[in-house]
This record gives C-alpha cells, sequence and structure tokens, in this order.
C-alpha cells in the first residue's frame, strides 16, 4: 500500500472519528424552553417576560436587531477575528501559552467568542486549567461543525451573563439601561460588552465605578485597535455609568401583565418556543392607560378595581389593555382580567336594542314612546333618576336611557330574539342558573342589565357604530384572525352614533365637544359594576369599574365613575379622527307629527299636535306604536265626532287632545285620593321650608299605586297605605296612578 494511500486512510479514519465523537458527545444545545418568554408590544417594547427552565431571565434577540456598536464592541474586545476562525484562534492560544510559560499560571485564555459560548453552555468548562482550556476549544470546534457564525453570536446575545440571574444583552439593556440594545451609545454598548468579564463585580446598578472602569479598558482597547476614533472614545469616556435602581422588582416594569399572561396562555407551543410574542399594543398609550388607572386608584374605595380597553376600528387591532387597575394591587384582586369577566352590563344594550328596533320599522328617530309607570306582566321598571318624564322621542329616550321607553320596546320585539340578534353580532348574553343547571330564558330585565357579558364583547360590538353596522372581535394578536358580522344596517349605526353624539336631532350642533364622541354608561342592579363605552370615527374605548368579586359600590355609577375616566383616556389618543362619514341613502330628514307619528305632510294640521325633525330609515315614518292600555287607535270615530288622543299612560303629563266626555269617563280610577284638594293653598309653618301633608286613597284594594310630585316619582306602594310627604313651597302638581293608565291629578300651592 502507498504512502499517499495510507496517509488518506489515516485521514479518513481520524475525521470518522471526529464525527463518531461529536455524535456520542455533543455540545449541550439550548434544548426545550431556555429562551424564556417575552411578550412585546407592537414595536418590540417588553411588556412583560418569564423566566426561561432555568431560572434565568433572557430576552431572546438577533444579531440584526442588535445595535452595531455593540457588535464592533463586542468583537473588537473580546474576538476580532470571530468570523475567520474556525472557533479556535491559532495566534491567541500562542501567546496565551507563552504568558503561561513564561509566569507558571495562566495569564490569558486565548479564549475565542465561540470558545466562551462554550463555556457559557457548559459551566464546567469555567475552570481556569490546562484540561478545561482543551474541553474548550474541543466543544469550539463542535459548535463551528454545527452551527453558522450568526447563530453562534446569536447564542452568546441571548446566553451571556450580566449578573444574577439576568442573562443576554438585551435584558441586560432593558434592567440596566431602561432601552432596547438597539438604541445602545458608545459608552453603553462597551459597558455591555465588558459585563460578562465579572458580571457579579460589575453590575450597574450595585458597583457603578468598578463597571465604568472596565467599560473605559473596554473603550481604550477598541481605540487601539482602530474599532473606534480617539474622539469617539474621549467623548464615550465622559458618559457616567447610571443604572436602574436594582431593588425595583421586574414586575413594576412590566406593561400590560394582564394582556401578556392571556397571550401566553393562547399561544402554541411552537410561539412559545421561539421565546418572543408579539402583541398589537402602543407602548405610550399602554404606558398612559396604566399610569391614569394607578392614579384614579386611589380615589375608589378599598378592593374596587378597574378595566379599561382600546380598540383600533379600522383593524380591530387592541391598543391598550388593562385588566385590572393595579398590577402590583393585590387587594383590589390584581390579577383578576377584568377585560374578560362576565358581568351585568346595565344600560350599555341599549344602543343595540334602539338599532333594532329602527331596522324592524317599529320606530324613527322622533318616535313618541311613553315614560311613565307601566307594569309588563308584573315587571314594573323604574329609571335611575326615580322620575319620569311622560312622552318622549326615541332618541331622548336613548339619550337619557330611560328604562321604561327601553323595556316597551324589547317587549315588542321579544328578549329571547334580541339575545339572539346580538349573539349573531358577537355580543353573548350569559344568564343566571335554574336549579337543573341551565340557563333562564332571556327576559325584559336583560335591556337593564339581566344577562352578563365582557368589556371586550361590548367593545367590540360598539365599533359598529363606526363602522357601518359592522361589529368586530378585538385582536391581541397581530396574526389573529379579523371577525367581523353584522350587528345592524349602515343606517341604524348612523342614527344611533348620531343619537349619542349630539341627541338625534338634524342640524343639531356638537354639544361643546372639540372631538366626535358617541358614548354610553351603564350600572348594574345593586351598583356592581359601572360602564362606560365610547366611540369616534378612528377607536372604540371601554371603561369598568367595581369589584371583581361583585360586591356592590353604593354610589358609584357609570356616570359618575366611568364616565370621567373615559374622557380621560380619550385624552391620551392621538387626535386623528379624519373627516365624519356623510349619512348614507338609506337615511333622510323630514318632519313629523305627534302623537300620531306620521309626516307633516300626511297629517292633518288639527291632527299635528307637535311638529317635529326626525332622521327616517329608508324613508319610512313608521306611526306611533299601539297603546298598551287602549287598544282603540289614537285617531278614531266617535258617537260625539272625530278623537285624537295621546296613549293612555301620558294622561297625567298631556291634555286631551280632543276631549269627548263618556270616553273619558270609562277610564276614570275606581279608587278616589284623601287629604288634598284640587287648587288647595298650603302654609307653611316659619323657618319650615314646606309642609308635610297626609295622603290615602279610598278603594284601589292591594293594586300597586305610583305617586309622581311633578312628574317625578316619589312613591310606589299599595292603595291601601298613606302616604306622608313633604312638600317645598312653590306651585305643584300631585298625580296618583295605577298600572291601567288610570290617575287623579291635584295643582296645589305651597306658600
Amino acid at each position: 500500500m502507498s504512502l499517499r494511500r495510507r496517509t488518506e486512510l489515516l485521514l479518513a479514519g481520524l475525521l470518522t472519528l471526529v464525527l463518531a465523537l461529536d455524535l456520542l458527545f455533543p455540545p449541550p444545545l439550548p434544548q426545550g424552553n431556555l429562551q424564556g418568554l417575552v411578550v412585546l408590544a407592537v414595536d418590540g417594547t417588553p411588556l412583560r417576560a418569564w423566566p426561561s427552565a432555568d431560572g434565568a431571565w433572557r430576552h431572546p434577540i438577533t444579531p440584526a436587531e442588535v445595535s452595531p456598536l455593540y457588535l464592533e464592541a463586542l468583537l473588537g474586545f473580546e474576538d476580532q477575528a470571530f468570523h475567520w476562525h474556525p472557533g479556535v484562534n491559532p495566534w491567541a492560544l500562542a501567546r496565551a501559552g507563552w504568558q503561561w510559560a513564561k509566569s507558571g499560571r495562566i495569564v490569558s485564555g486565548g479564549s475565542t467568542l465561540t470558545m466562551q459560548v462554550a463555556r457559557i453552555l457548559e459551566p464546567r468548562l469555567s475552570e481556569r486549567s490546562l484540561r478545561a482550556k482543551g474541553l474548550q476549544i474541543l466543544r469550539a470546534l463542535q459548535l463551528e461543525l454545527r452551527l453558522s457564525k450568526r447563530e453562534i453570536l446569536t447564542l452568546y446575545l441571548n446566553h451571556a451573563p450580566m449578573g444574577g440571574i439576568v442573562e443576554g444583552v438585551e435584558m441586560a439593556s432593558r434592567l440596566y439601561l431602561g432601552r432596547p440594545s438597539r438604541q445602545l451609545s458608545h459608552a453603553e454598548a462597551a459597558l455591555l460588552a465588558a459585563l460578562p468579564r465579572a458580571p457579579s463585580r460589575l453590575r450597574p446598578d450595585r458597583a457603578p465605578q468598578a463597571a465604568q472602569a472596565a467599560r473605559d479598558r473596554v473603550l481604550v482597547r477598541l481605540a487601539e485597535q482602530g474599532v473606534w476614533s480617539a474622539a469617539m472614545v474621549q467623548d464615550a469616556q465622559l458618559e457616567r455609568v447610571a443604572a436602574a435602581p436594582s431593588n425595583q422588582r421586574l414586575s413594576e416594569r412590566w406593561l400590560a401583565p394582564l394582556a401578556a399572561e392571556r397571550l401566553r396562555q393562547q399561544a402554541s407551543e411552537p410561539e412559545r418556543h421561539a421565546g418572543r410574542l408579539l402583541s398589537t399594543l402602543q407602548p405610550e398609550l399602554q404606558a398612559g392607560l396604566q399610569t391614569l388607572l394607578a392614579d384614579r386608584a386611589g380615589q375608589l374605595p378599598p378592593k374596587v378595581s378597574m378595566a379599561a380597553l382600546v380598540m383600533d376600528n379600522d383593524s380591530l387591532a387592541v391598543q391598550a389593555y388593562a385588566g385590572s387597575a393595579d398590577f402590583a394591587d393585590s387587594e383590589r384582586a390584581a390579577h383578576v382580567d377584568m377585560v374578560r369577566g362576565v358581568r351585568s352590563p346595565g344600560s350599555t344594550l341599549k344602543p343595540f336594542l334602539y338599532a333594532l328596533a329602527l331596522d324592524e320599522g317599529l320606530i324613527h328617530s322622533e318616535s313618541l314612546l311613553v315614560d311613565a309607570p307601566q307594569s309588563f306582566s308584573g315587571y314594573a321598571p323604574g329609571n335611575f333618576q326615580a322620575d319620569f318624564s311622560g312622552p318622549v322621542s326615541a332618541a331622548d329616550a336613548l339619550r337619557r336611557s330611560l328604562n321604561v321607553p327601553a323595556v316597551d320596546l324589547l317587549d315588542r320585539l321579544g328578549p329571547a330574539r334580541f339575545a339572539a340578534h346580538l349573539r349573531q353580532g358577537g355580543l353573548r348574553l350569559r344568564f343566571p342558573k335554574v336549579a337543573a343547571g341551565s340557563a333562564e330564558p332571556a327576559n325584559l330585565s336583560l335591556i337593564l342589565g339581566g344577562g352578563g357579558t365582557t368589556l371586550e364583547e361590548l367593545v367590540g360590538a360598539y365599533r359598529a357604530l363606526a363602522r357601518g353596522g359592522l361589529a368586530g372581535q378585538p385582536r391581541l394578536h397581530p396574526e389573529a384572525p379579523r371577525r367581523e358580522a353584522r350587528l345592524m344596517s349602515e343606517g341604524a349605526a348612523y342614527l344611533v352614533r348620531e343619537i349619542l353624539e349630539t341627541g338625534g336631532q338634524p342640524g343639531r350642533p356638537l354639544q361643546g365637544r372639540a372631538r366626535r364622541l358617541a358614548w354610553k354608561t351603564g350600572t348594574s342592579f345593586g351598583f356592581r359594576d359601572a360602564w362606560a363605552i365610547g366611540v369616534t370615527e378612528r377607536y372604540t374605548v371601554g371603561v369598568w369599574v367595581g369589584r371583581p368579586d361583585g360586591t356592590p359600590n353604593p354610589g358609584h355609577f357609570g356616570a359618575n365613575t366611568a364616565a370621567p375616566l373615559l374622557h380621560e383616556l380619550l385624552a391620551l389618543l392621538p387626535d386623528a379622527e379624519g373627516p365624519r362619514r356623510a349619512p348614507p341613502a338609506s337615511l333622510s330628514q323630514a318632519r313629523i307629527c305627534w302623537p300620531l307619528g306620521g309626516r307633516a305632510e300626511s297629517t292633518a294640521p288639527a291632527h299635528c299636535l307637535q311638529e317635529r325633525s326626525a332622521w327616517l330609515l329608508e324613508h319610512s315614518a313608521p306611526p306611533t306604536l299601539p297603546d298598551r292600555l287602549d287598544s282603540s287607535p289614537l285617531l278614531q270615530q266617535t258617537p260625539c265626532g272625530e278623537r285624537l288622543r295621546w296613549p293612555l299612560a301620558l294622561s297625567p303629563w298631556v291634555e286631551p287632545a280632543t276631549p269627548c266626555g263618556a270616553q273619558a269617563q270609562a277610564f276614570s280610577p275606581a279608587w278616589e285620593l284623601q287629604g288634598l284638594e284640587e287648587g288647595q293653598r298650603l302654609r307653611a309653618a316659619p323657618g319650615q321650608g314646606g309642609v308635610q301633608i297626609e295622603l290615602r286613597t279610598l278603594g284601589g284594594g292591594d293594586q300597586t299605586l305610583y305617586w309622581l310630585l311633578n312628574g317625578r316619582l316619589v312613591a310606589q306602594q299599595p292603595a291601601h297605605q298613606s302616604l306622608r310627604l313633604r312638600v317645598p313651597p312653590g306651585e305643584q302638581q300631585l298625580t296618583v296612578m295605577d298600572g291601567a293608565g288610570r290617575f287623579v291629578r291635584r295643582r296645589f300651592n305651597v306658600g
């Protein structure tokens, strides 16, 4: 066998041996979730981080995402030949060997960056011995065989020790310097390049002087090697080392911790393994929201929390997300995400009810509705302010969030049908469970908060007001699918938004606000939940205030607690509304008449007792809804001539349109009021500022009577009970009525 052949066989054998040893003893490359996990804002700002399986805090990053200054400082200081050597620099090893032979000890290790990565991955190789150095060399060669230079550099960037449990340049830059590594200055780049040499002794938050001295040595080396100019180095040396306080917990620096936790829970295993999850959140807006909530939390009772959500109407991307008032305040159930908490929505569903009634052709914007004491098969709702207004338009009833007109409309449309309609639009109502475990059927109370939904679903549904009736599901992840559903027609969406913005009367100006805002508040039964939802051309914003455990919060309701927070949050949003969209072709304006509800030009002047300007959908002017208490038409022929009347329940507020004595007598009550006469004058004792009167009714049995003083409900009680009432000075009007619309009225004066 020739010498050449023997040489080839020997080399092949050696190569085979090397490859076999490499397969038998592979380098300990990171396996599993050793990267940790970081959830990022849309621009890459960390929102929240979780430690890796080995307990270290890392922020995964690639060389392309790091400042070039840091890469220059790192390679210039540690390994200028990194890009051409095979994992070992023979010149550096020769220099280290000569120094060892000359001094009898290891002066410099001659380590390349690849060898340092091998030592990081296998801590036992950190010993300062020839054996450890030899193993480092072998591991470095293995790494170079298996990985590209970019992959080796990435391992260093993410695993280099930076002090304590902090590893990697990005986490160190965020933690010590308060900025991403892509924004490092020359001095900061040199500081982080020096830190892995002695991370425990050089931590800038604990030993700033030692850290500055080590940084300056790096700067001098870079100047000597011509990596940076002397002028650059001199300027960098003037910069003082100043790090964030070491006693500040990582959790105190988190943005959107509950949103990040939600993304982590929903992430797939490959996404978690990658170490980074991207969100749609805007970091500046998120920081402003969290500061706002933390400031407002101090003004609320103990254990009361808040939640808020800001969504872009076009993309459905969530711009800001706060599931609790202050994540550091455990007394307020900080870890409970109330963006997803199911709570009673109060009156926030009313805009969708009026939109459905418009689309069904039941009403137009100025349809005559009845705001008076009424009983709906035993369900007798009242208003939040405990008074009644009598005749109101649909627009006014929605704007003022009156309860009786809303329940009236829901009864005509059907609560089960309305709940199904909302569900198709993405807003799912949850109802209480009955004994058998199934949910109770939808009933009339749902429009006042008798079901449950979430802040997230409400925000998605209200978006329909700004985008032609299409509700949308808020998207927290950039790759989340875009889901939209029609909740109302384009015309109904425009009109309801117009009502919530300006009152819904054509030509009415914007009411003193610089920004067009359609907003609605809501309060659940017992003051448990306070809501405010706002819609601008660009954003939909929702706010919830309450206790996560459902305990009542007396005195706090949508208008006085959630609405101010909503307006403060809107002030943080960029003011880039753009032009308001024109009314759709399905909407038109017309003059209509009360009490019949039709167009003015189609109504005889004698029958047009009030003329109003209205928005019509599909050019239709539906007549006033049928009277619940009197099935006869509002306009009819009677033995005493043509009779025009108002709905019977409005009798305490309006004078008869065309009286007909026989008909009026048929509705007189079977009980009488005692203790007060028509036109009576009552005198108050000096210094009393009013009088107290005792009233009772004769007859009526156990039926419920409603007592109204100047239209305000002051009592609701069985007919056989007497009433003591304190009345202030002035002209007064007392009305007592029953559930059938029969009433007695007394006008009197207190002097």
